[in-house]
């Protein structure tokens, strides 16, 4: 070992990384740091007193009884990387490189950030019998036995979680009823065509959909609407969004967006040394887009934490940093469709149809200057890989082989 491997394995040793945010992209940090080679000491610090898990199956089987977790399958003990469950972060103190808890000041070295964000709470539900909230294995855990008894089930927003909520109590027997304010579903995510095939997916599935309809307040078994309709409900889920969890970040010199998000750079650091920010926390500079980013969602927290760990080891080492610009992806589940979509379609100026909305399987191009900036695909998962590859390679497309769904995506590259 020459000695200059030497010095830099003895500043690793000596060297803390603690990540703050036990999901998954704080779980992929700590795992992604020993990937790269990392040999210091990792702390993961989760708020949860339950071990590490993933997040879509809540909405899914944990829900439904069909698996009691979704714990990462993840050997921490193998990896030595140090959890400490059950804590809560209270404030940062950057000067000092400390942490407080509330079992006292934790130091670090290098700092990772993967709070998450926490669901938004429908103003005047607070302590009401009934309400519920779908983010953690706690919320599933109480609302299992909701869909057990087969109650009326009130849902309030139409966006991606009330729709698989909704999905998860039609299975179940609910009677479900989804109130959302706006004039359509997925507002504000989606244009009102591409949204609108969207909204004949509740009624086919047995679930009533309300759409400009406001909720006034909520009572224990009664949501009562802005316009005066009174719907019984034995349960009241409220999806109506999330922001990030950085409150406790107030007065760190942490640099906070409008949003709430961490605005960190293109290699995910922010604007305080050694401290680093991934995923539903953080937002970040787009090169491809040519905007920032704020992406809540799994893919874009299971790819920034690698990110973060070549920075951290960079920094160290005094290599050349990494670029995390990746193509948006997510995808959900709802009433018997499978739906992915990737990039970022608010840059595009124009919007092509691959098949009819009214079908069982069909796609959404958004085309920016010819080249490829996003697609949805429903029931089509060849459209959304082969649409993935040519966001990524920046290729000019022929708009009347995209427009023909008989056409592979691929083969309408210029």
């Amino acid at each position: 070992m020459s000695e200059q491997t030497e010095q830099r394995a003895a500043r690793q040793r000596t060297r803390h990384v603690v990540v703050v945010g036990a999901g998954m992209a704080g779980v992929q940090s700590a795992v992604a740091l020993r990937e790269a080679g990392f040999t210091g000491p990792v702390t993961l610090i989760g708020a949860e007193p339950h071990q590490p898990y993933d997040r879509p199956p809540l909405s899914k089987a944990v829900l439904l009884g069909k698996a009691e977790d979704s714990a990462f399958d993840v050997d921490f003990e193998a990896l030595d990387i140090t959890l400490r469950l059950g804590l809560h972060v209270t404030a940062l103190r950057a000067a000092d490189h400390v942490l407080d808890t509330a079992d006292g000041p934790v130091p670090y070295d290098a700092l990772v950030l993967a709070t998450g964000a926490e669901p938004l709470t429908l103003p005047g539900t607070e302590g009401v019998p009934g309400v519920h909230l779908l983010r953690t294995l706690d919320d599933a855990a109480r609302l299992r036995p909701v869909l057990e008894r087969q109650h009326d089930v009130v849902v309030v927003g139409a966006g991606w979680i009330g729709a698989e909520f909704a999905t998860a109590a039609r299975a179940a027997g609910c009677a479900v009823t989804v109130v959302e304010a706006a004039a359509r579903p997925l507002a504000g995510t989606l244009p009102a065509e591409v949204a609108a095939p969207m909204a004949d997916w509740y009624a086919d599935s047995g679930a009533e959909l309300l759409t400009g309809a406001r909720v006034d307040r909520v009572e224990e078994g009664a949501v009562i609407l802005a316009d005066g309709r009174i719907l019984p409900a034995g349960a009241v889920v409220v999806g109506i969004g999330a922001r990030p969890a950085t409150d406790w970040l107030a007065g760190s010199g942490v640099a906070l967006g409008p949003d709430g998000s961490v605005t960190a750079d293109s290699a995910l650091r922010t604007s305080l040394p050694d401290v680093y920010a991934v995923g539903d926390c953080a937002s970040f500079p787009s090169a491809r887009y040519g905007t920032r980013l704020l992406i809540h969602h799994w893919d874009n927290a299971l790819q920034g934490p690698r990110t973060a760990a070549a920075a951290i080891m960079a920094v160290q080492d005094g290599g050349p940093l990494p670029v995390h610009d990746p193509v948006p992806y997510f995808w959900s589940e709802q009433f018997g469709r499978f739906v992915q979509y990737a990039g970022h379609h608010a840059v595009a100026d124009t919007l092509l149809w691959r098949g009819d909305g009214a079908d069982a399987a069909w796609s959404v191009c958004w085309l920016r200057d010819g080249a490829l900036a996003a697609v949805l695909a429903v029931g089509r998962p060849r459209d959304l890989a082969q649409g993935r590859r040519l966001i990524e390679s920046g290729a000019v497309l022929d708009p009347e082989k995209v427009a023909d769904p008989a056409v592979p995506l691929k083969s309408a590259a210029l």
